[in-house]
């Protein structure tokens, strides 16, 4: 009859893997942890900074508490700084782009992904090599093309090259969404007598919400706070967007440091509720988009 002998030193698997699981969990909160900190950090200071006045800002205390929370750098932001005229603009421009890149990449996305014709990855090559050109790039040459149409200084100005350069980041995630659908779903429409247009409407953009949530998410938040199109192509009082307010902030002999970190917070106000709202559906699109594709 056989026995089983200990060996000293050597403990059993299941013992190992429980000592081994805390540490392991330990690691994984600490690094979360570290980037909670890193994530709201800023936030923290950027709502402690607009809290100051002039004198304790510049004295170099940056992560001292405000003495006397300044509630009227607030009223300063919102007043001097133009911030509903410019909210407003903010978000004609921004709501405009949002839905004309929903609508540019879900036809185009459905183009690609759900057709069998031998130009498609050649069409989403292309629309992957613009996602490569950088903004800066086409600043002269836009400014010379709005001029001869008749745009320049107006919000279509910044709406046109906002569209151009969120749409193909769009396709390329609801292309990776689209191709994952089942395609006896179309062809049980089809057998319905649904013609394409009812097919797309009706089958492929109820079932592809998730990743249309992500591209208005990321639009939104890439189109908010852009300040270079909008300083190049607009000149005019009544139609400068968010960003632009800080700069009323500013003259030749002062510059009121509270009321602009005041003004910060009210312009990513928006950005941080949506994306709070949201952010479920950010996650799924994105892993929709990414792994079924």
């Amino acid at each position: 009859m056989s026995q089983t002998i200990p060996v000293a030193g050597v403990k059993p698997v299941a013992q190992r893997g429980k000592q081994m699981f805390p540490l392991a969990k330990i690691i994984v909160f600490i690094l979360l942890g570290i980037l909670l900190v890193t994530q709201l950090y800023p936030l923290l200071w950027l709502l402690i900074y607009s809290l100051k006045n002039n004198e304790e800002i510049l004295s170099g205390s940056f992560f001292s508490l405000p003495s006397k929370l300044m509630w009227s750098n607030y009223t300063d932001a919102i007043a001097s700084g133009n911030y509903f005229k410019y909210l407003l603009n903010s978000l004609i421009t921004t709501t405009s782009t949002m839905v004309l890149v929903l609508l540019l990449s879900s036809l185009v996305s459905f183009a690609i992904s759900r057709f069998r014709w031998k130009y498609g990855q050649l069409v989403m090559v292309l629309f992957l090599i613009g996602m490569m050109i950088p903004m800066q790039a086409t600043l002269l040459p836009l400014m010379l093309i709005f001029k001869e149409m008749k745009i320049l200084n107006t919000l279509w100005s910044l709406i046109l090259p906002y569209v151009a350069f969120q749409t193909p980041i769009a396709v390329f995630i609801m292309s990776g969404f689209m191709k994952s659908i089942p395609h006896e779903i179309e062809e049980s429409a089809v057998v319905d007598g649904a013609n394409v247009l009812r097919i797309f409407w009706s089958v492929i953009i109820p079932v592809s919400i998730p990743p249309m949530m992500t591209v208005c998410i990321l639009t939104f938040i890439n189109i908010w706070n852009e300040y270079i199109l909008a300083a190049t192509f607009i000149s005019k009082e009544a139609l400068k967007t968010l960003p632009f307010g800080v700069n009323s902030f500013v003259s030749q002999y002062s510059v009121n440091y509270g009321a602009i970190g005041a003004y910060l917070v009210l312009g990513a106000l928006p950005v941080i509720v949506i994306y709070f709202l949201l952010a479920d559906k950010i996650t799924k699109g994105m892993v929709a988009g990414a792994v079924k594709g």
